[in-house]
């Protein structure tokens, strides 16, 4: 079904873990914590600011940069306060990306450094050979063209021979519209073929049993 896929492109956050963890509330409270800060307000501000931003600009941090003048490495200190510990390791998610068959990128609006210490936790580490982070970007995130663009082009890859998989069904679109083989990964039925090229699942481990 999914033979002529050698290249395979994961989100980070909510997809190789699950949404609602630990990890995800630490990732929330610093982002308020930090915009609070930045823009001298409290975390009921701060929320409100972050809508505004994502809505806008498509991350809170693109959105600061455009609209003020933080700087990324401060806006995104907040990582190395966080507890990774709450990640346990995932043999299914081990066993499901060893199967895939070429290369493995993941394609965050994270930073690396974030992405390093989940995917060291998950146990996945040598299990990926590239991480497309936010600052590879230059700060463009998903869904914006630039951003897609730029991670094909910086590890040469074929969208026809491609598979995405991201829990933020707005991510797909424009790499569907490309070529690749989609996969949103939300809550809903396990396993659910939307349109051509186009699946949905809820567990991801088993969908690469059943379709590799």
């Amino acid at each position: 079904m999914l033979a002529d896929i050698d290249t395979w492109v994961l989100d980070l956050d909510n997809t190789l873990y699950p949404a609602g963890s630990a990890l995800a509330e630490q990732l929330t409270h610093g982002i308020l914590s930090t915009l609070a800060q930045y823009y001298a307000t409290d975390l009921a501000g701060a929320r409100r600011i972050q809508s505004e931003l994502v809505a806008a600009h498509g991350t809170s941090l693109r959105g600061a940069m455009v609209t003020g003048t933080i700087d990324p490495q401060d806006f995104l200190g907040f990582e190395r306060r966080i507890d990774y510990s709450v990640i346990a390791p995932d043999p299914a998610m081990v066993a499901a990306l060893a199967a895939l068959p070429g290369r493995r990128y993941v394609y965050t609006n994270g930073s690396a450094y974030h992405a390093e210490q989940v995917l060291e936790r998950l146990g996945l580490t040598d299990r990926i050979d590239g991480v497309f982070d936010i600052l590879a970007g230059e700060l463009i995130p998903k869904p914006y063209a630039e951003s897609l663009d730029a991670f094909l082009d910086r590890f040469g890859v074929d969208p026809v021979r491609a598979a995405m998989f991201d829990d933020l069904e707005v991510n797909l679109a424009l790499p569907h519209e490309r070529g690749m083989t989609t996969v949103w990964v939300s809550a809903g039925t396990p396993y659910e073929l939307l349109a051509e090229r186009r699946w949905r699942t809820t567990d991801l481990p088993g969908f690469v049993r059943a379709n590799i």
